[in-house]
């Protein structure tokens, strides 16, 4: 046991400086507050707010030329306001067509029989 632990020790006697160096990039690569994994984490986070962002300056573009369009067309105005509010002329009918799925089941809670 005891010549165990002494080359144990002349190991980190001629290695000192390397064991030294290791131990210090394990410490500020994974360990530190500003480690590299923190890094790389908050490159992936940047990139994803720039997608983020990208996306609502698009979202901004396309809506500020839509109220550039109602500014100078009322009947512009009067087109988004049929088309999202479900509004309408008198001489129209109004069609909703849905993607969702009815509830086949015919056993709910809500309905009743008539």
């Amino acid at each position: 046991m005891g010549k165990i632990v002494s080359n144990i020790w002349q190991l980190i006697r001629r290695f000192k400086y390397q064991i030294t160096t290791i131990i210090c990039i394990l410490i500020v690569g994974f360990l530190d507050e500003d480690s590299i994994m923190k890094y790389i984490e908050l490159e992936y986070q940047i990139s994803d707010l720039k997608t983020e962002i990208a996306k609502y300056e698009s979202q901004y573009q396309k809506d500020s030329e839509e109220l550039k369009r109602m500014q100078r067309d009322p009947e512009e105005m009067a087109r988004i306001a049929r088309e999202r509010y479900f509004m309408k002329k008198d001489n129209e009918d109004i069609f909703v067509l849905s993607s969702d799925e009815k509830n086949t089941d015919n056993s709910s809670n809500d309905e009743t029989p008539e």
